[in-house]
C-alpha cells in the first residue's frame, strides 16, 4: 500500500527549483515525488494568488472580495446553509453538474479566466498522472468545486461573492492573513462582541465540524455529497469543504480550532492544494477523451442522480 502525506514545515518542504515537495512512504522507505512541475506565472504571466499586482482582473478581483467581506457574516452563512441542505433544486448526475459549470468564470481568481469545466479537468488530470492509484483523489478533483452551480438560475442564480472566492470561520475573529482583510472593517461581526474575540463562539480544539464557515461552493458541494451517501473517503470531504480556506491551509491561522482529526485531513489539502492552484492553464483537455474514465470513478463513489 501507498500512503501520501505532505510535510507541514513549508520552508522544508521546497526544494531548490521551487517545487513543493511531496513524500511518498512505500514499502516503508520515504520517497520524494516531483513529477508535477509548479509553474512560475499563472496564465495572465503574474505570480499565483497575487491579488496586488496590476492586471486586467485586478479591479474584478477587488470588488468582489470588498462585497463578500461586507455581506458574509454569521447570520447569513447560517441561512444559507439551512436553505440549501434541503437539497430541493433539483436531480442530475455529477457529469451534468460539470457541464452546467461550462457557462461560468470565476471572478475571485486572479489567475484563470476559463469556464469552471477546464479548471476541474486541469486539476483531476494533474493529480492523476502524479497519483494514480489514488482514484479518490482523482474524483474529488473533478468534483471539489462543483457547488459553483449555485450560480446557475435554476439554482437561485446565486451573486458570485455568495458562491466563489476563499473562505474563511464565522463566529470569531477575522485573521489578517484572510486576503483583502481591511474590508471586514465594514462587516456587521466585526462589531459583535459575540464574534470578534479570537475564539468567539467557539472553544479551543472544537473540531472544525462544529465551525460556521462563510458560505459558497464548498460548503455547498461538501453537504450534497454527505446527504447523497457518497463512498469517498473522509479525506476526500474535508478537501471539498476546506479546499478554498486559505486562511488555513496556506498561512496556518485558525489552527487553534482544529482537532487531532483535522489535524490529519489537513495532510491530504496539502496534497491536493498544489494541483487545485498551479494546475490552472490556458491548455484545454479533451473531454471526450477522459470522460469514461471519470465516469466509472462517479458509478463508483456515488449514485447515478444526486439531489442538489
Amino acid at each position: 500500500m501507498t500512503v501520501v502525506v505532505a510535510d507541514l514545515d513549508i520552508k522544508n518542504n521546497i526544494d531548490n527549483n521551487g517545487e513543493r515537495k511531496m513524500v511518498v512512504v512505500e514499502n516503508g522507505d520515504l520517497k520524494v515525488n516531483r513529477k508535477f512541475s509548479v509553474p512560475e506565472n499563472n496564465a495572465f504571466g503574474h505570480s499565483f494568488r497575487d491579488y496586488d499586482k496590476e492586471s486586467q482582473r485586478k479591479a474584478i478581483v477587488e470588488l468582489f472580495y470588498k462585497t463578500n467581506h461586507i455581506n458574509q457574516t454569521y447570520e447569513f452563512a447560517k441561512k444559507k446553509k439551512e436553505e440549501y441542505e434541503k437539497l430541493k433544486k433539483g436531480e442530475m448526475s455529477i457529469w451534468e453538474c460539470c457541464e452546467l459549470l461550462n457557462e461560468f468564470v470565476d471572478e475571485s481568481d486572479p489567475d484563470l479566466d476559463e469556464p469552471q469545466i477546464e479548471h476541474l479537468l486541469q486539476t483531476a488530470e494533474a493529480i492523476r498522472r502524479d497519483y494514480p492509484n489514488e482514484d479518490w483523489l482523482h474524483l474529488t478533483a473533478l468534483i471539489h468545486d462543483l457547488g459553483k452551480v449555485l450560480l446557475h438560475p435554476a439554482f437561485g442564480g446565486e451573486a458570485q461573492w455568495c458562491v466563489v472566492g476563499d473562505t474563511f470561520p464565522l463566529g470569531c475573529a477575522f485573521h489578517e492573513s484572510i486576503v483583502h482583510h481591511q474590508f471586514f472593517m465594514e462587516n456587521s461581526d466585526s462589531n459583535n462582541p459575540n464574534f470578534n474575540t479570537k475564539l468567539g463562539i467557539y472553544t479551543q480544539d472544537c473540531g472544525l465540524d462544529n465551525v460556521t464557515m462563510s458560505w459558497g461552493h464548498d460548503e455547498y458541494m461538501y453537504l450534497v455529497a454527505k446527504a447523497n451517501d457518497t463512498t469517498l473517503p473522509p479525506a476526500a470531504l474535508f478537501i471539498i469543504r476546506f479546499h478554498s480556506f486559505y486562511a488555513l491551509h496556506r498561512d496556518g491561522a485558525y489552527t487553534y480550532l482544529m482537532n487531532d482529526e483535522d489535524k490529519e485531513m489537513l495532510k491530504w489539502l496539502h496534497v491536493f492544494n498544489k494541483y487545485d492552484l498551479y494546475s490552472k492553464s490556458k491548455i484545454r483537455i479533451n473531454q471526450d477523451e477522459v470522460k469514461p474514465y471519470y465516469m466509472s470513478l462517479i458509478n463508483k463513489y456515488f449514485p447515478a442522480k444526486l439531489k442538489w
